[in-house]
């Protein structure tokens, strides 16, 4: 569901709400930037959308999606790190804790889904039997493994839109990926190809505007060094008919 990873400022005319149902509320959505810094340059994981899909057909897009209502149920091999969920409960409107492990869980859950590509670490013991999105992991004896994500940025897709999201933006280092799922990727997939791309480099050029702008956050960010969770969240949200850039807690 990778259109709720990249449509926060999406403007398609024809998404335009009636104007006798004026407000639909966010969903919650979670997308999960891949990073690998094993050269001199990052480079960061994007997937090639079929040419036959509605949304941004043929576009490098970040996996990501709405939060499922199992993701909160999901046992996990660690707990997100207190930083993030203090990061993650940042801001307005208020969540719970629950909330936030579901946040990050969805989006180890949809990088599963969309690239084949799992965060998780081996259960102590026998691991719980999963079914449908969750089902990789067990089939690996693996649990989901939040603990090393980090929240990068925020964004919700401004009103009068029919599909709107409130998209937390996390990433983590390749070196999270502990199983791949085969394939996942092909040619009547929505996402036909993966690719390993340097950030600033021209696949990227033509990412969506929201994503180009939490990209290029991620890029000051690991020019600092390693990431942190006391770096400043940037919120992205539209009030008085502007973007406006905040930062979480502030």
């Amino acid at each position: 569901m990778t259109e709720a990873a990249n449509a926060a400022t999406e403007e398609k005319p024809e998404e335009k709400e009636a104007d006798h149902h004026p407000y639909y509320r966010p969903k919650d959505a979670a997308t999960l930037i891949l990073v690998d810094r094993s050269s001199a340059t990052p480079k960061v994981l994007v997937g090639k959308r079929h040419d036959k899909v509605v949304f941004m057909p043929g576009k490098f897009v970040f996996p990501g999606g709405r939060v499922d209502k199992s993701d909160n149920r999901v046992p996990v091999a660690a707990s997100i790190p207190t930083e993030l969920e203090q990061n993650l409960l940042k801001g307005s409107p208020k969540i719970t804790a629950s909330r936030a492990k579901s946040l990050a869980v969805a989006a180890i859950r949809e990088a599963c889904e969309e690239t084949g590509l799992c965060l998780g670490r081996r259960a102590d013991g026998s691991a719980p039997k999963f079914e449908g999105p969750w089902k990789p992991f067990s089939d690996a004896g693996l649990l989901p493994d939040p603990s090393g994500l980090f929240l990068i940025a925020r964004a919700i897709t401004p009103p009068g839109r029919v599909r709107r999201f409130d998209t937390r933006f996390f990433t983590a280092d390749a070196s999270a990926i502990t199983h791949r799922v085969e394939g996942v990727i092909h040619p009547d997939a929505e996402l036909v190809e993966l690719v390993w791309v340097e950030i600033g480099s021209k696949p990227l050029a033509d990412l969506h505007p929201m994503t180009k702008s939490v990209l290029g956050e991620l890029e000051r960010r690991l020019a600092t060094g390693p990431l942190r969770h006391d770096a400043p969240v940037p919120f992205f949200h539209f009030y008085g008919g502007k973007m406006h850039k905040d930062v979480l807690g502030a």
